[in-house]
């Protein structure tokens, strides 16, 4: 790839009109670099891209990055951009309304929203409004007895972001899953471990449920886990950052029902809303208390309408000072597209993954390895397949198991037996083989110990023709293995 000479000093009259001569010379220059850039660069973007969940974008949504960075607002506060400010409000008031939150959540209700870069962000914020809040009414000498729950299937941020703010990594308690409950948090597993923590004198502090995991797109039951949590005063927090674009839906909306007691809510925009990184909206309940952790002050910030109380200082709901103008391309999406349009959208893609899963379950070869929720189908090589040529135990957690004890040994086996290490290797082989032809991108999931493929609708530009692409694809590499099988 080509780049810049350095010893092409810019000159004082640079910003004169290019004479023809050196308008052609800069011209060639710009088309050999969009050559470069088309040959060396991936084309992530592409359709055919189904692994992790998608920041897609839209043209609404890249004019808005395109005069966020042109406009250069800091933003901090609003007389560093009262524009900035009163748009943010505004647009994140629309969301909250659009996701049918309940009032509280929302400026109007005493609440209000705030747009971060990334759902790790969100988490800490929250993390630290809720501990700074339980530090003051439990006395600070319990800081290093805050404990923390999540599921075995949150994302791994939570964790990042609990260590953040100061929850010993000990007191992170990442509840197991399993097959029974689609993977998604137990209220009554919850239950005995907060009981256990409070036997043992720790404090029960904040609970992250999440709607739409990364690994299977399960969804933790928000309104039963939050009725746990209530009971101990622990802060709840949702976390929707995949699927809480869906809600705007009235067919998923009641996947987040108990959301109301919550504590804050949060899904990132940039995923499946066409607004591109970085996006993450937050709504929170106690806005106060995540001022009071959050709150810089410096004699360089002081205005008067800041101290008149009347206006909001996002630099207070937030880690950093700066941030950027996020609201202007969230607005032109909400604009642009409007609210008929995102839902189309939205369940195009929950279209495009149902006909996955069909094309699936047509496939007796293959199965669907937990439940499908939005628009992520979990697959694999059916143990049942493998187990012709020898015995499958490639259950998953919570299925019934195999009695080892009824199994005979070596000497009376009369076949192979395949176990769930064979099944995974086997479904690992697939996912390679497919990936190796670059015309497809797929991810893997581990859950209940067994090697899922996962297949995530979520391109902006994905047509039906490339998810039958794509399972054609899958077909005719599982032909060449398990014919390779002996």
């Amino acid at each position: 790839m080509g780049s810049l000479k350095s010893e092409e000093a810019l000159e004082s009259n640079c910003t004169n009109p290019l004479n023809p001569d050196e308008l052609r010379r800069q011209g060639h220059m710009i088309i050999d670099f969009l050559a470069d850039y088309d040959k060396t660069i991936e084309d992530h973007p592409s359709p055919n891209f189904f692994g992790y969940y998608q920041s897609n974008a839209s043209t609404a949504g890249i004019l808005g990055e395109i005069l966020c960075s042109g406009f250069g607002v800091v933003g901090f506060s609003w007389v560093s951009s009262p524009a900035a400010t009163e748009l943010e409000s505004l647009v994140m008031e629309w969301l909250g309304e659009m996701l049918k939150l309940p009032r509280p959540f929302l400026f109007s209700g005493g609440g209000g929203g705030v747009i971060h870069g990334n759902t790790c962000e969100a988490i800490i914020c929250t993390l630290a409004a809720a501990r700074d809040k339980m530090l003051r009414e439990s006395g600070e000498k319990n800081i290093t007895k805050l404990v923390v729950y999540c599921s075995d299937q949150t994302h791994c941020a939570f964790k990042k972001a609990a260590q953040v703010v100061g929850i010993n990594a000990r007191n992170i308690r990442a509840i197991n899953t399993t097959k029974v409950t689609e993977f998604g948090m137990c209220p009554s597993s919850l239950k005995q471990a907060i009981a256990t923590d409070i036997k043992e004198g720790l404090v029960p502090l904040y609970l992250c449920a999440t709607v739409g995991t990364t690994s299977t797109s399960a969804v933790d039951p928000v309104k039963e886990l939050c009725r746990v949590a209530e009971e101990h005063n622990v802060w709840v927090h949702v976390d929707a950052a995949y699927a809480g674009a869906a809600c705007i839906c009235p067919e998923y909306r009641g996947l987040i029902d108990g959301v109301e007691l919550a504590n804050s809510f949060s899904f990132n925009a940039h995923k499946w809303f066409l607004t591109g990184l970085d996006c993450c909206c937050l709504w929170v309940k106690d806005s106060a208390a995540l001022r009071q952790a959050l709150s810089s002050q410096a004699e360089y910030l002081r205005n008067k309408p800041s101290e008149s109380k009347k206006v909001i200082n996002y630099k207070d709901w937030q880690i950093s000072l700066s941030r950027r103008f996020r609201a202007l391309k969230l607005w032109l999406v909400l604009r642009s597209h409007g609210v008929a349009n995102l839902r189309k959208y939205i369940l195009s893609h929950v279209r495009l993954a149902k006909l996955f899963e069909e094309l699936v379950g047509e496939d007796d070869r293959f199965e669907v390895v937990c439940k499908r929720n939005f628009a992520l189908v979990c697959f694999r090589i059916s143990p049942s397949v493998l187990s012709k040529q020898g015995l499958s135990t490639g259950y998953l957690s919570g299925d019934a198991s195999i009695d080892n004890d009824n199994i005979k040994d070596e000497h009376t086996v009369k076949e192979p037996v395949t176990t769930t290490s064979n099944i995974n290797d086997v479904n690992k082989r697939l996912l390679e083989e497919i990936n190796g032809t670059g015309q497809v991108f797929m991810t893997h999931a581990v859950v209940g110990g067994v090697y899922a493929i996962r297949f995530a609708v979520g391109a902006t530009l994905v047509q039906e023709r490339h998810v039958r692409l794509a399972w054609k694809l899958v077909q005719g590499h599982a032909d060449a293995i398990l014919r390779d099988r002996p």
